[in-house]
């Protein structure tokens, strides 16, 4: 996951559990001062003024887009802040963490929301950031920036090949990230956590191609109303260029999908010319809706044990779904989604409103029609399935256990499953495993999962 998202699947969950904590909180620290975040590879640092008296102001540096001092309007009720920036049309809706040294929640932007937490910035503070893992040049292997065309869909996409040291063939995989804009690092916060897994992979030879998603970085193409089954068809492009490749194995070229990812992978592998392989990181294998209701109470459990604010947000979480998928008209959509919350809380209602976009778009009513149980019997080559003891995005037991019963139907008899203590959504060695923890780690991809990824796949890819 964010996205990466990563925090695919709907970060409403903090939305819809902000308002029983919104009533617990009593003091509120200062928003006074600058915030940095990035989304994906693109860094924001915003600057707060929150008087005493007199109006609230604010305003958005984006280096990498040239951008500093653009004005934005600045609101804080309660424990929420929303920032509303008018060219590009973009905002911010979050909530400030209990110390007062985050600021958790999303940016919205046209169609698509992301996640982003903005943490109190200071020089000392960013110098401290690591990322030991990401690699550096010289690398003991062949690295190139390629393209290959997805015909169908008539776009070009735009990746990194790297090829190990040695005489070939060698075996490959192809890596798809997760959802929202990604680049072909899948960079999130600093962290690279494909360019540690093609690294790691190709000194231990295997060749890996990852690649920038559509309209991200050099690729071509929009994510705009996009879905699973369009990443699908760019898998399948993936792999037909690896496998045309002089340094690749025949008959031993797999795909690699990291949550969203994942889905992609298996519905490609579930096609004729699929796989001969295939790795799931953190896949969603439960239906679509139960998954979106299982991430919720796995976030608001990171805040509460309190049953009744759990049994508050289930209910929530289901009753939104059911409004949606009985309502295949966008606009009506919006109009019972805005009821229902309004309904329950004005304050609740104005948190959802900017999340409507993405609640009704084709991407969140794919995700929510998701079969996982009908795509994975389908699947005939050889799986590797990985999940994270503390992913709150896509929890490991209940997905990994739905992932080998969907194998199993399909009489897969060559299915390895594995979850793995301590780790969160990106395979990082966590704490709690919530998404604010993220950017806080130093480790970008545990070194056991990469041994495990690595040595697997060299079993099965022997001559």
């Amino acid at each position: 996951m964010p996205t990466f998202t990563r925090l695919f699947l709907a970060t409403a969950a903090a939305a819809l559990f902000s308002l029983a904590s919104a009533c617990a909180q009593t003091t509120r620290p200062s928003l006074i001062g600058d915030w940095a975040g990035t989304v994906g590879p693109i860094a924001f640092t915003i600057h707060l003024a929150d008087p005493a008296t007199g109006p609230r102001t604010a305003t958005v540096d984006i280096p990498a887009q040239h951008a500093q001092g653009l004005p934005l309007q600045f609101t804080a009720p309660n424990d929420s802040v929303y920032l509303r920036l008018a060219q590009p049309a973009a905002r911010f809706v979050g909530r400030r963490s209990a110390d007062g040294q985050q600021l958790v929640g999303e940016w919205q932007q046209g169609p698509r929301t992301f996640p982003l937490t903005l943490s109190r910035s200071t020089g000392a503070a960013k110098a401290a950031l690591k990322r030991p893992q990401t690699p550096t040049a010289p690398f003991p292997y062949q690295a190139t920036d390629i393209t290959f065309r997805n015909e169908k869909a008539g776009i070009s996409l735009a990746g990194t090949y790297t090829v190990p040291a040695g005489k070939g063939p060698f075996p490959a995989v192809a890596l798809l990230t997760g959802s929202g804009p990604e680049d072909r690092n899948e960079t999130i916060l600093g962290h690279q956590p494909f360019a540690v897994l093609a690294d790691y992979l190709s000194r231990h030879g295997v060749v890996v191609l990852r690649f920038d998603d559509r309209g991200v970085g050099q690729s071509g193409g929009t994510l705009k109303g996009s879905t699973s089954a369009d990443y699908t068809a760019d898998a399948q492009a993936a792999l037909a260029w690896l496998r045309a490749q002089p340094a690749v194995q025949k008959n031993h070229a797999g795909l690699l999908g990291h949550s969203q990812g994942g889905t992609a992978a298996i519905g490609a592998a579930g096609q004729p010319g699929g796989p001969d392989f295939l790795v799931l990181l953190a896949a969603p294998a439960l239906p679509g809706d139960e998954l979106l209701v299982q991430q919720s109470l796995a976030l608001a459990r990171l805040q509460t044990t309190d049953a009744a604010q759990l049994a508050a947000t289930e209910k929530m979480q289901r009753a939104m779904t059911e409004i949606i998928q009985q309502t295949p008209d966008d606009a009506q959509a919006k109009t019972k989604l805005l009821a229902y919350y309004t309904a329950i809380s004005p304050q609740l209602a104005a948190q959802v409103e900017p999340q409507l976009p993405l609640l009704t778009s084709s991407d969140y009513r794919y995700l929510l029609a998701d079969r996982p149980a009908q795509t994975l019997p389908k699947v005939h080559c050889p799986v590797l399935a990985l999940g994270g003891s503390k992913d709150r995005q896509v929890p490991a037991a209940p997905n990994l256990a739905a992932t080998a019963a969907g194998l199993k139907a399909g009489n897969n008899r060559d299915v390895t499953v594995r979850e793995l203590p301590g780790l969160n959504h990106l395979f990082q060695t966590a704490n709690t495993g919530g998404p604010d923890e993220y950017g806080t780690i130093e480790e970008s991809f545990s070194p056991t999962a990469l041994q495990l990824i690595g040595d697997w796949i060299a079993q099965h890819t022997r001559k």
